[in-house]
């Protein structure tokens, strides 16, 4: 047990010394090779007299301004216009606002440029019909519910990802079936006049006809239901955030949730360790302060680059007992470009949960959104301390562009690409011996093969055939991004 808080501490030390030295490394490079000012004339530099930006209808220029390295009066290197202007575009490309960027430079004479700068705008509105499953994943909901499609949510999803042109996102959910959901959310990153603070709001009210109450010793969760609504959650949050470096950001969130349960769920018949206390009304604070670092080729499906985070959790205002929880987590993926259109990428998270006797409903660990191993779907680890580890080695095998029938401008034609992969992922989730499960406490290795399909505003389609310790196989299927 020391060995692994040790090798946890050790991983977070890790995380925060390569955000200190990456971030100090964007700094001295934008100080010394970018941002040239005009303290000297030399002929191996070219000034910028004018920015020309082309094709925004809805997105304000200065919000593109925002994302390019150099500005109106910088002195450039002239043999490396065309990598500044690599990670300008590239820059531009992940603010997710357009399908495409394209930049170049004018001469004006011998030592002035004009930079020129093209883009193709994004759809931004997505009022869009749902229809989506409760159960965590395609394989559960078919293999434990024979895909009983009383089991699903509907209803209507409207998502302006820039509502104001200044990248501004505003998202309503209106959901109704075997669950419902009614919520809004509005983020606003660049809210100061220089461009480097923001702020986001949400609320809503959720109600679940099904809660799981329990983890079994075979790692299914443990489902109760009763007529009606088993659970009701009512949530505000609001969140602060400021860009303190090109490719690194700071946030601060806090968000509070009145949850309700049935009376059985917390009795001894099922888990009176559910909210660590016997109260069925619980108001739940939550604080989180957390860094983010990203310096990759795309956002959706990053082929080269770097990406890492790390932060700390508070639930509750007590230090231990109830649903009183500090957690402390961290991430870091490296992904790299190989020749012959072979790229792979290597992924390490990890959480660390304090006090280690924690209630029921902060003992997630393995298992849920992306911290789970390939191969491990159907299962759910609980952890007050756990490590991921992945690897994937993928190869392009086609990219095409299908027109579409009738002309639209924001969306002339549909892109595909294809990468075949294969990958192996590792993992270890420690509990406290009286919530031990075969699949907790134990080194836990997985494997397979698989087909990503890429497609238009980076969505992913994820075909994949995997195996694991318990030999079990089978073939799985994701959508979403990330690779």
């Amino acid at each position: 047990m020391i060995l692994l808080v040790r090798l946890l501490f050790f991983i977070f030390s890790i995380f925060i010394v390569t955000s200190f030295t990456q971030a100090q490394v964007t700094t001295d490079t934008t100080k010394k090779n970018i941002f040239l000012k005009e303290t000297f004339i030399d002929s191996s530099l070219v000034k910028i007299a004018n920015i020309n930006i082309m094709g925004n209808k809805h997105t304000k220029s200065y919000i593109i301004l925002r994302e390019t390295q150099f500005k109106v009066g910088d002195f450039l290197q002239r043999n490396k216009l065309a990598e500044y202007f690599k990670q300008a575009r590239t820059q531009i490309y992940n603010t997710n606002l357009f399908i495409e960027v394209n930049m170049d430079s004018t001469f004006l004479n011998d030592s002035t440029i004009q930079v020129n700068v093209e883009v193709k705008e994004r759809w931004y509105i997505f009022p869009a019909p749902q229809f989506a499953l409760i159960d965590r994943s395609y394989k559960e909901w078919i293999n434990t519910f024979n895909a009983d499609f009383n089991r699903v949510v509907y209803g209507l999803n409207f998502k302006h990802y820039n509502f104001s042109g200044r990248r501004d996102q505003l998202d309503i959910t209106i959901l109704n079936g075997y669950a419902r959901n009614l919520s809004f959310s509005y983020s606003s990153p660049y809210s100061n006049s220089k461009l480097t603070k923001g702020f986001s709001i949400a609320a809503g009210i959720t109600q679940n006809r099904e809660i799981g109450y329990k983890t079994s010793y075979n790692n299914k969760p443990l489902v109760y239901k009763n007529d009606g609504f088993v659970r009701n959650n009512y949530y505000v949050g609001a969140a602060y955030n400021w860009r303190n470096a090109f490719f690194k950001t700071t946030g601060i969130s806090v968000g509070i949730n009145y949850t309700i349960v049935d009376d059985s769920v917390v009795n001894e018949k099922y888990n009176p360790n559910y909210f660590g206390n016997e109260k069925v009304k619980q108001f739940i604070p939550d604080f989180n302060i957390g860094v983010g670092f990203s310096n990759t080729d795309r956002n959706a499906f990053p082929l080269k680059g770097v990406q890492y985070n790390y932060g700390i959790s508070k639930r509750g205002f007590g230090l231990s007992g109830g649903i009183n929880n500090t957690t402390l987590y961290g991430g870091y993926a490296k992904y790299i470009s190989h020749p012959h259109n072979f790229f792979s990428n290597i992924k390490a998270s990890g959480i660390l949960k304090i006090p280690f006797e924690q209630a029921y409903i902060n003992q997630r660990a393995l298992g849920y959104n992306s911290f789970k191993l390939r191969g491990l779907e159907l299962y759910v680890i609980d952890g007050v301390a756990a490590f991921n580890g992945k690897y994937t080695l993928s190869k392009k095998l086609l990219s095409f562009k299908i027109p579409m029938p009738f002309k639209i401008k924001e969306l002339p034609y549909i892109p595909f690409t294809f990468f075949v992969k294969a990958y192996t992922d590792i993992g270890y989730s420690y509990i406290p011996t009286q919530y031990n499960t075969k699949l907790n406490n134990r080194f836990l290795y997985t494997g397979g093969v698989g087909l990503d399909i890429l497609s238009l505003y980076d969505l992913v389609f994820k075909i994949e055939y995997s195996f694991n310790q318990l030999r079990e196989n089978g073939l799985f299927l994701q959508g979403g991004g990330g690779n």
